[in-house]
């Protein structure tokens, strides 16, 4: 890796990624191949931490459309998290990678609580450090999660790997000629209604002039090229070039 465009980073990781190609759960090789990629990003000087969401276990408001209380379902959603934030500890720590896990719900015999003091020194000593059980709080989602962890830990660039390569003006699964976009300002997001976050989460980074980086984290290598500023995704940023 050349010299990095950013040096503290949050990745956030739908759950959905840890499937693999499965339906439903964690796939380990697919734990091992991102975990390969991160420590190949604190190899080359980054400092890393991390948001997973739970979607491959439990979604909360699917689970609250199905008749769950909402505040009771996002719970349940929250503690998914925990349990993929141990998957990748465990996974990154086999690689011989340090890693710490954070959970917003205390629960002290599996990871520490979240203090956010203590997770800065734990990536100034180069630790990858992994943010569980969302907010803590229901009604909030893991992109809004991530965008506030990013913000608190003074981070350069919010990185969220997806299925796709960026940020495009129509699902491109389903809609073969969309457009993808180099770059874009975080309000044409919340205008345009883009998807790229949730509206709070957009909203948090763009009062915070975090730029947030998407791309497909499926294609193995992808996350080192995009932190080369090499492959291809979408970055979106207040006063973008494209403006």
């Amino acid at each position: 890796m050349t010299a990095p465009r950013f040096k503290r980073i949050l990745l956030k990781l739908s759950g959905e990624v840890l499937m693999g190609q499965g339906q439903f759960g964690i796939d380990p090789a697919t734990c091992e191949r991102v975990a390969r990629e991160v420590k190949a990003a604190t190899e080359a000087g980054f400092e890393i931490c991390m948001v997973v969401g739970g979607g491959n276990i439990f979604r909360g408001l699917a689970g609250a459309a199905q008749g769950f209380e909402r505040a009771s379902a996002d719970y349940m959603g929250m503690l998914a998290t925990v349990m993929n934030a141990l998957a990748m500890q465990n996974t990154l720590e086999r690689l011989g990678v340090d890693t710490r896990v954070q959970s917003a719900i205390p629960m002290a015999s599996v990871s520490e609580p979240y203090i956010r003091r203590k997770a800065m020194r734990h990536m100034e000593k180069g630790r990858v450090v992994i943010f569980a059980a969302g907010t803590g709080l229901p009604f909030f989602t893991t992109d809004t999660t991530a965008a506030l962890r990013a913000a608190e830990m003074n981070c350069d660039a919010l990185f969220k790997g997806t299925s796709v390569d960026g940020v495009y003006n129509a699902d491109p699964k389903k809609v073969p000629d969309a457009t993808r976009y180099e770059e874009l300002s975080f309000d044409r997001v919340l205008v345009d209604n883009l998807k790229v976050m949730d509206a709070t989460a957009v909203a948090l980074c763009r009062d915070n002039n975090i730029p947030i980086v998407v791309f497909n984290i499926r294609d193995e290598g992808t996350l080192e090229a995009v932190l080369r500023g090499e492959g291809t995704s979408t970055i979106v940023r207040n006063n973008p070039e494209s403006a």
